[in-house]
């Protein structure tokens, strides 16, 4: 159900007077042991909106999508606010329990609360130009906002921008580290690289209200994917815009390959998931006959947009495949 999220001219007058004192807050989320004083201190991050100086290490931080919360959890710092899915009644459940408690939801993706938001007194909010540009104004005026350009397959380099913004450039780069490591494990348990290579891997997601989608290279599960080396079935290279090739239910055998993963967004029948994977069409898959197809949890490997997210994938993937 949308609410109009507008706020009144008062309002937007009293959040632009408090952007110079948010940054004086005390109350510190990240656990890094600063010291007070220090998030008094501001230093210049790049961003889809030019350049924004924010508290060199902010204490009360709102983020408005999956991709910034899992980016903020990976690098140990506990948001004070966060929006949802507008199908989920909570946050993300790849996150772990203690990780999201606490945090106070502020509305959806891309339709926050802007009160809930201001209330929570925020240094530091951050979101993505595709989800928020238009509102870039009225968040700037509750605190530094720290926009990319876009999500989905730039995820690593807005975990990059997260990190600056987050004053967690070090320990971004442990993190960069192990996933490379992990990538370079699960490719190994595969076969090697050769036999990667040789396995097409297919992404069919079902989507109520909209056709089914085929996944292609451009965005976060096809990132991790190229990441393995892993093959990809003709189709993928047919995707608008590199995203997704979108078919209905009597043109899902395009799908088939090695290996195909499906998730579900919404509800599964109204998805058409349910009609579809019962039809012949789909027990004629290759994939299928095999017994190679596998269901798994849309929020983790569609919406998750982190290394977090990335971490459990892989675990998931070698356990399915190997």
């Amino acid at each position: 159900m949308t609410r109009s999220r507008a706020l009144t001219a008062g309002l937007l007058a009293g959040l632009l007077a408090l952007t110079g004192t948010l940054a004086l807050t005390a109350c510190g989320t990240s656990g890094d042991g600063v010291s007070p004083s220090s998030s008094t201190r501001t230093h210049s991050v790049e961003t889809a909106m030019g350049d924004v100086e924010v508290p060199v290490h902010p204490r009360r931080v709102v983020v408005l999508d999956t991709g910034e919360l899992d980016s903020a959890l990976t690098l140990g710092v506990k948001p004070v606010g966060a929006t949802r899915a507008a199908t989920e009644d909570g946050f993300p459940s790849y996150l772990a329990e203690d990780d999201v408690r606490g945090i106070k939801p502020v509305g959806e993706i891309a339709d926050p609360d802007l009160e809930a938001v201001a209330a929570l007194e925020p240094d530091l909010i951050l979101t993505s130009k595709i989800r928020d540009g238009r509102r870039y104004e009225q968040l700037s005026a509750i605190a530094p906002t720290v926009m990319t350009e876009t999500t989905g397959t730039t995820w690593k380099m807005n975990f990059q921008v997260h990190a600056a913004a987050l004053g967690r450039k070090e320990a971004a780069k442990k993190v960069l580290s192990e996933y490379d490591a992990h990538i370079a494990k699960v490719t190994t348990a595969m076969g090697g690289k050769e036999k990667a290579a040789a396995t097409d891997i297919s992404f069919v997601r079902f989507v109520e209200g909209s056709d089914i989608r085929i996944y292609g290279r451009q965005n976060y599960i096809g990132t991790i994917f190229s990441d393995l080396g892993v093959g990809r079935p003709p189709i993928a290279d047919k995707a608008r815009d590199g995203f997704s090739y979108d078919v209905s239910p009597e043109k899902v055998d395009l799908a088939d390959a090695d290996v195909v993963f499906t998730s579900t967004y919404g509800d599964p029948a109204k998805a058409r998931a349910t009609r579809t994977m019962n039809s012949g069409l789909w027990k004629g898959l290759k994939a299928y006959r095999d017994g190679r197809i596998f269901e798994v949890d849309d929020n983790l490997w569609i919406a998750g947009i982190g290394y977090t997210a990335a971490h459990q994938i892989l675990d998931e993937f070698q356990r399915d495949l190997t």
